[in-house]
Formats: structure tokens, sequence, C-alpha cells
């Protein structure tokens, strides 16, 4: 009989005895903060025995609602120590859109049954309508609110529910991902198995994903706590801010690892300047990851010849493909190679047919499927079609979802005999994975099938138009025999009024001339009225939804004023929360 895997609790353990191996907090101002692997496992001690003098039991799920920090660290692991379940959740970041983060906190705290919030302090104050309206049994605390007490050792076994993750919600609202310590450590095991020469070179990573992202906590803070090694963590606002400091730091600690989305490699493209790279060296910049969105050839070839001079080696840029209820990574492509890519005829991008053509839309491979997992592409009956047909993708793996949390009607249309419909089509091509889009995203237009990137590409080319800010989306309108093609985009922050007048026709010229779509309509949004995932993903099917219903409003403006206000009605609901009792009581 083979022994039980290990779990979370015992990769602590081991990575608590290498006070060589930890992470490290970057700020703005690139200044470090350390923390090695003994000191979290220490601190995350503390909190496991605050958490169980407070009354969490193994098993039940505890909320965290953290920037990227040391606290948020203490309080994963801390939870994890005590055998409960931690539920990552994303802070209110768009403040203009408080009331929409309050309803969306609402139901994911209700939806993970948490029973404790786990907030920063800054992060708490605004939070009192949430916790009001999903009224955890425990309530929300800081850290430094919990009991100080010891903690009690919990027997955790390997097929206990190790985590809650959230799904990104692009094409739905996000459900809670079910996912036990044995798929989490299987999922790390594999990815750091991938990694190339680590008899001679010590892998260490450089990151600023959210932690409440798959890819910024498994990818990296539980990839390096397997290993165990180092990890440099920066905020991902800092990033958005200042592109530069993401490169400078892989440069500064010669980090071989670093993961990000197609759009950060835009960002770094296109909004780094030269003299912010001096001094850089990229040399030691061994796998780049892109993944959690579509991998762009175009963006990769930018950003290979941009910095080369710097000593990134384009053969670095590793595209993966992966999603949240596997954990993470599902495919990956073969490092140090150059990209793949085929180019596919437009009008073979329907079901079941993707002959490669010379004309078209370029798609780039993700890679094959990792060790231990398969990749599947099947017709709507599920029946496998052969390589070069599109269908949709399934997978299966060690590291799948359990479910989706106390959801069996939902997890039922996801999961059968093993397989996970991941809900993407693609096809395969020499046993390698290309993927040309979400099944709720395709545009139908008279019976054809379009992929909204194509257009979006197309849109965002024009003068006045705002940086990965376009959705493309098809409806039919009352009483259409067919859908028609709408496109909703953000004017850009100081365009012209001559832009903004001719947007809607350049929008259209330009989507005809690539596409050889005619649109409908060409909706202009002021900056910031697309509704996003938690990772920043936009939301097409929910930016059509409000669209239709009248709802798709821009940002209120951050003012002190606002600011104010929302902490005033946070703390009425926490109070509201405190005097509930003894209402109920009387």
């Amino acid at each position: 009989m083979l022994p039980d895997p290990p779990t979370l609790v015992d990769l602590l353990a081991r990575a608590a005895r290498r006070p060589d191996a930890g992470i490290r907090l970057l700020d703005r101002e690139e200044r470090a903060t350390w923390l090695a692997w003994p000191e979290i496992a220490a601190r995350a001690a503390e909190v496991a025995g605050g958490l169980q003098a407070r009354g969490v039991a193994p098993g039940q799920r505890v909320a965290l609602v953290f920037p990227t920090s040391a606290e948020f660290l203490f309080a994963y692991f801390g939870v994890t120590l005590a055998g409960a379940v931690p539920v990552p959740l994303y802070p209110p970041a768009r403040l203009g859109r408080l009331d929409e983060y309050h309803r969306r906190t609402v139901a994911m705290l209700r939806a993970a049954g948490a029973r404790l919030v786990l907030a920063d302090g800054r992060v708490k104050r605004l939070l009192g309508p949430s916790v009001l309206g999903a009224r955890p049994p425990l309530g929300c605390c800081r850290l430094d609110e919990l009991p100080a007490a010891a903690a009690h050792p919990v027997a955790v076994h390997p097929d206990d529910l190790g985590l809650v993750q959230y799904s990104s919600g692009t094409t739905v609202e996000p459900k809670p991902v079910a996912l036990s310590h044995r798929a989490l450590v299987a999922q790390v095991q594999t990815l750091n198995a991938l990694w190339p020469d680590r008899e001679t070179v010590e892998p260490s990573g450089v990151s600023w994903l959210p932690l409440y992202h798959d890819m910024g906590l498994v990818g990296c803070v539980l990839a390096a706590l397997e290993h165990p090694g180092t990890l440099t963590l920066l905020q991902p606002l800092d990033f958005i801010a200042r592109p530069a400091l993401w490169l400078r730091a892989i440069s500064r600690y010669q980090a071989t690892i670093s993961a990000a989305p197609s759009f950060a490699y835009a960002l770094c493209t296109q909004h780094i300047r030269d003299e912010e790279m001096e001094g850089v060296d990229l040399g030691s910049w061994r796998v780049a990851i892109n993944g959690a969105e579509a991998v762009v050839p175009d963006v990769v070839r930018a950003f290979a010849a941009r910095f080369a001079r710097w000593g990134f080696e384009a053969e670095a840029m590793t595209p993966a493909y992966g999603l949240a209820e596997a954990a993470l990574a599902v495919t990956c492509c073969t490092i140090g190679r150059p990209l793949a890519t085929l180019v596919l005829d437009r009008t073979a991008l329907v079901e079941g047919c993707a002959e490669p053509a010379a004309c078209g839309r370029e798609v780039a491979s993700v890679g094959r499927a990792l060790p231990g997992f398969d990749v599947a592409v099947v017709d709507a009956d599920r029946t496998p079609l052969a390589e070069d047909l599109i269908g949709r993708v399934l997978v299966r793996g060690p590291s799948l979802m359990r479910e989706y949390l106390d959801q069996p009607e939902a997890t039922a249309r996801v999961l059968a005999g093993g397989w996970l419909d991941t809900g993407d089509r693609g096809f395969l091509h020499d046993g390698e994975l290309y993927l040309v889009g979400r099944d709720k995203d395709v545009l139908i237009v008279n019976g054809r099938n379009y992929a909204p990137e194509e257009v979006e590409r197309a849109v965002e080319s024009v003068p006045g138009t705002r940086e990965h800010c376009t959705v493309a989306v098809s409806a039919a309108a009352d009483g259409a025999a067919s859908e028609e093609v709408l496109v909703l985009v953000e004017l850009a922050p100081g365009a012209s009024e001559d832009d903004a007048a001719l947007l809607p026709e350049r929008a259209a010229a330009a989507v005809l001339a690539a596409t050889g779509l005619a649109l409908a309509a060409v909706v202009v949004l002021a900056p910031g009225t697309l509704p996003r995932t938690s990772s920043g993903k936009l939301r097409r099917q929910e930016t059509l939804r409000q669209h239709l219903a009248g709802e798709l409003t821009a940002p209120r403006k951050v003012t002190p004023a606002l600011l104010a206000g929302a902490v005033v009605r946070s703390t009425l609901a926490y109070l509201d929360l405190k005097l509930r009792p003894r209402r109920d009581d009387g």
C-alpha cells in the first residue's frame, strides 16, 4: 500500500526547516521585507491558535480579504494549520463600484459558508456591508484581534478540503471551487518538476499576481512552499502603475521563473521607458509563463524584440493553459523552444472544423498535457474529435476540483466520468492544444462563429480607444431571426473630441476590414465602465446583460467624500451586526 501524499501542513513543516528560503515583499520604492519560511510558519501557528480560541473548528471555512502582504501569508497558513479551509477573496480595488463589490462579496461569502472573515485593517473599515449581508457567525476581525492562544495540532488528511478558490467568473458568476490538499500538492509537485536544470540552478520566482487568484497563490506561493524556495512578491497595483518594477525585480534577484497574462507583457512593451531599464539584466529569466488569458502571438513577439537588448531570450516565453477547477495548470509548452502558432481560415471557425490556412487568425499553442493529465476535444455529444477539428475542451488529472462547493447541479454540468468540461473551445494539432475562445463568448452571426478577440483587436487599433477595454458580443434584437454583433468600448482618458466623435464609424470600418463583419452598433463608454472579474478579465456576457438592462454605468468618481461615506456606512453596518442579536432576542 502506497503512503499518503503530503498535505499543505506537511509542506509547511518541511519549509520551516529552511531558514535560507522564504518570501520577499517588495514595495513601490523597491524596498524589501524578508520573511523566511520558519517565521511564516511560526506566525501562522499564532493565527491558528487564535482561530481555535475564537471557535473555528476543523473543516470550517474562513474568508481572507487582504492585499498582497505578510498578513495574508500568516492568515492563509494559519487557517490551514487550524485544519480549517481558507477562502481568499479580493479586496475592494474599484472604489467607485463599492455597491457592486459588496453584492458580489456577500454572494461569495454565503456560497462558501464562511464562518469567519479575516481582513486587513484598512479593508475591514470598508467591509461592513459585505459582512452584514453575509452574517458569518463569528463575524469579521483583524489578525491582531484574534485571541492569544497556543495552537492545538490538527490531523489533516490529503483528501480533506484544503482551499476554496473562486472561478474567474468570465462568463458566469464566480463559483466556489473546492480543492483537496491532495489536489493542491499534486498540482505544485507537477509544476516544480517542469523547471529545467533543477539540480544545478536553484529556481526562484518573482510575481505581482494577486494572491486571491490561482496563478498567484497556487502557482507562486504554494509552488515556492513545495520546493521550498525563494519568491519575491510585488503589489498588483504597483505593477500596473510601474510595470518596470516587475522586470527590475527579476533582474535584481536573478529570478528564473515568472508568470503573467498576455496583457502584462503588452503593458511592459508599451509603457516601460529605456531609462527605467538601466542596469537591468534579464538573462536569468529562464521560464516566462504566459497564461490566464488568450496568448497573443504579436504580443509575445513584440515583448521578446523589445527586451532582447536586456538579455531576455524569446525561447523563455512559455504559453500554458489552466483553470481554477484544475487548481491551476493543465497544459504547458516545452520550456526553451520557440513559439508555435497556426493561422486559421476565418471560415473554418465552426464546430468540428479547423483547417490551417494561409490567411486569417493566428493562434498559439498552449502545449501538451502535463504529466498525469489528459486533454480531449469533443463535439456536442462528447464524442472525441480527430486532430485539427474544433470542439469543446475536456481535461482530467490529479488536481481537479472535488466539486463546486455545495452546488451539486452546477458540479454535474461540468464533471462527468472523471472529465471536466472547461467551457473552452479549441483543437489538438500534433498533440498540442490550441484554443480559439470561450464557448459562451463565441459570436454567432448567420450560423457562423467568430472569435470576439479578433473583433476586439480590430477596434483597439482605432485612435481614442482605451487599451484592453473593448468587448464584442452578439445578441438577437427583438423579433430578429439571427444575432447581430455589438461592440462596447471605453474611451481612452484624454482622447480628443474628434477621436471620440469618429470612434464608432472608425471602429465599424476596422472590424469590417479585419473580419468581414458588419457591426450593428458601437457603444462608447466612459473609462472604468466595463465589468471585470476579480483578476481583471473583461466579463463579456455580464457586459451584454447590463447593457440590455440599462445598468451599464460609469463608476462613481472617487473623492474624499465618497471614501468617508463608505467608511461611515461600513461602521454603521458593523454596529448593526452587533445590535442585531439583541433585537432578535427581544
